[in-house]
């Protein structure tokens, strides 16, 4: 098994009684014995120690065959497969309830993507400040240009730039 052979060499430290961090190899991992659990998730999706977890139990003196799940034993394979299991048929055999052969099932919306980067927006940060709106020349004030002044004086206060913040 290539997981006996991979644990070894794996450097482990004992945490606490049933706590084991394993080091060694590309990722590091620590191992609950009791809970069979290791923060690799190999162990907790396959139910199968991982090599963390196989270096914890040589470490801790315990069998690795305890930390094996029981779904994979022989009694739990010959309990799945006990009762008869009967074919499906064709569809044309089936028996679907009215209520479910008449009800219209349509693919969900697909929205039509623009070309190009997709535009984010973002929230600035504080003390951030996002850029200015026009500036006019001739009065100072924002939101419109020289050309487009509506002001008949060509006062000079509010000339000085300012940033505005967010």
């Amino acid at each position: 098994m290539p997981r006996f052979a991979q644990s070894n060499g794996r450097h482990t430290l004992q945490l606490n009684p049933v706590t084991y961090h394993v080091k060694g190899g590309e990722l590091e991992g620590v191992v609950d014995i009791f809970n069979k659990m290791c923060t690799c998730k190999e162990f907790d999706i396959d139910k199968l120690p991982c090599v963390h977890a196989i270096a914890a139990a040589h470490h801790a003196q315990v069998s690795v065959y305890s930390l094996v799940s029981p779904y994979y034993t022989k009694e739990y394979y010959v309990l799945a497969y006990g009762e008869t299991i009967y074919p499906v048929g064709s569809q044309s055999q089936w028996d679907v309830p009215n209520e479910v052969a008449t009800r219209v099932v349509l693919p969900r919306e697909v929205k039509e993507r623009k070309r190009g980067r997709p535009k984010t927006s973002r929230f600035p940060s504080v003390g951030e400040f996002r850029k200015r709106k026009n500036r006019c020349g001739k009065c100072g004030a924002y939101g419109h240009y020289k050309k487009k002044c509506n002001s008949q004086t060509g006062s000079t206060e509010g000339n000085q730039p300012t940033d505005v913040p967010v």
